[in-house]
């Protein structure tokens, strides 16, 4: 929902975010937190560049693997399926697919739209202190009555983000964020992914 969210809000969910483990105390986030008029420029520069998902080059980094393989391909389905069958969407009505998906620049319609980078000098470890920094976001955003969407889909549209924001060349860009209230009238909000047994990923050794 458009409803909009105090900067004190913000900054003191990041403030505890921050507290998120680091190796050495590295703390290798960095935050664009943008509303108004940034984040439509943010929203307009993407939408308009004429790149379209199916286009997009992940050159700064690679998220997903150069071919999927099980189990990993089934669960990427399942939620797919799942999501557009909430909304609607037939598996072959690739136009809605591709409508929806480009909701994510607009940023589901949130007022608070957040880029993340990190220092394209450090190594996968900063990236797992990274990841624990993030989940700290949503958490601390829920104990505030918000809801987040994190959203890797902005970071092969780094070129298009980059002169919007000022994002200078050392740094890669991780994700973005939606951060706002919670629609409870759009049908995505009823979606639940699964999650694999633990017999599938647990072993208790003694």
């Amino acid at each position: 929902m458009p409803t909009p969210v105090e900067d004190s809000v913000i900054s003191d969910i990041l403030e505890v975010a921050a507290r998120a483990p680091s190796g050495t105390n590295m703390q290798p986030w960095k935050v664009y937190v943008t509303s108004g008029e940034t984040l439509r420029g943010i929203s307009d520069a993407i939408l308009n560049s004429g790149v379209r998902a199916e286009k997009a080059v992940w050159d700064e980094y690679k998220y997903y693997p150069d071919q999927f393989f099980e189990p990993y391909l089934g669960r990427r389905r399942a939620n797919g399926f799942g999501l557009y069958g909430v909304l609607g969407i037939g598996r072959r009505d690739v136009d809605r697919m591709r409508a929806q998906h480009d909701r994510n620049f607009v940023f589901f319609d949130a007022p608070v739209g957040m880029i993340f980078t990190i220092d394209r000098r450090l190594n996968q470890g900063s990236w797992i202190d990274y990841g624990m920094f993030l989940q700290n976001i949503m958490i601390a955003a829920r104990a505030r009555g918000l809801h987040t969407c994190p959203q890797a889909a902005f970071a092969p549209y780094h070129r298009q983000i980059r002169p919007v924001l000022g994002i200078p060349e050392e740094e890669v860009v991780v994700c973005g964020m939606a951060l706002g209230h919670e629609d409870t009238s759009k049908p995505e909000s009823t979606f639940r992914t699964e999650r694999a047994p633990q017999d599938q990923w647990v072993q208790f050794l003694k």
